[in-house]
């Protein structure tokens, strides 16, 4: 049995932007990529809404990615693989990071994961990063999110830069899939299942 931990924030836990609410287990990608693996995996989902890499946000406690990471991975150990998916509440003006600043704090993650000794036999997991697509029309997040389209633009080339970096998987959701017209930030059901099936096809390549 291989497992593997999904780590990663609201769109990790699942926000619908048409409700609300949650999506079903089977529908967010996690469930979906649980699907695609089939047997012999588990996967495990910890998704937290407004989840930073690792910055402090001075109105949202405990959102810090990198103080809940180490006991994450310990209480979850052995881990074969892990999936980290988090940026886009980095681009709140509040916290005043440039594209860059995100994804070194992605990158700061990796890291951690890979000095840990969490994976099988004492090593460490292998990881796989999540490149977050643009932003779009944020609508009533407007102003929390000032500026955020332009940095969110610059995705791409630094997390390509951080995984190049740290020698890890990377898997750019640029391109792949669209955020919600009615938010601009979350994912809507179809392309959770677009998420699922390719983190699916790339984790069954890194775990071979």
């Amino acid at each position: 049995m291989k497992t593997i931990l999904c780590y990663g924030d609201s769109n990790t836990w699942g926000y619908d932007p048409v409700t609300g609410g949650r999506f079903e287990r089977e529908e967010r990608w996690p469930g979906v990529f649980a699907r695609e693996l089939g047997d012999g995996y588990q996967v495990i989902e910890e998704g937290l809404n407004g989840r930073t890499t690792v910055w402090d946000d001075p109105i949202d406690a405990y959102r810090n990615g990198r103080e809940y990471l180490i006991p994450c991975l310990e209480s979850h150990a052995p881990l074969d693989l892990v999936v980290i998916a988090l940026g886009v509440n980095d681009l709140k003006a509040r916290l005043g990071v440039s594209a860059s600043d995100i994804a070194d704090g992605a990158g700061a993650l990796v890291e951690t994961v890979q000095k840990s000794a969490t994976g099988p036999a004492g090593g460490a997991p292998v990881v796989l990063l999540l490149a977050p697509p643009p932003v779009g029309e944020l609508g009533d997040s407007d102003e929390m999110f000032e500026g955020a389209l332009e940095k969110s633009r610059g995705f791409s080339k630094h997390y390509a830069r951080v995984a190049d970096k740290y020698r890890c998987g990377l898997l750019d959701l640029a391109g792949l899939v669209s955020v919600s017209d009615l938010d601009g930030v979350h994912f809507e059901a179809s392309e959770h299942e677009k998420i699922g099936r390719e983190v699916g096809a790339r984790a069954k390549e890194m775990l071979q």
